[in-house]
């Protein structure tokens, strides 16, 4: 290692390339564990919770639906 690839205080420079190679790949391995670190749950729903009516065609449903008709 020359002089150049050193520090004022002596310690090894990092250059840019092995910078981005190191976050590069730091990267890589967090991708690859992020997927592996949930445990699948089951669904807590009822089976008569499913079934319910969710949609409700409320006052501001209604206006959307009123304001965003275009002439055909």
């Amino acid at each position: 290692m020359s002089e150049r690839d050193k520090t004022t205080d002596g310690r090894p420079a990092i250059g840019r390339r092995a910078f981005l190679r190191v976050l590069g790949a730091g990267a890589g391995a967090a991708a690859v564990t992020a997927p592996l670190a949930g445990e699948a749950r089951a669904d807590t729903e009822s089976d008569s919770e499913r079934k319910k009516a969710r949609y409700k065609e409320t006052d501001h449903v209604k206006t959307f639906y009123r304001v965003n008709r275009y002439p055909s």
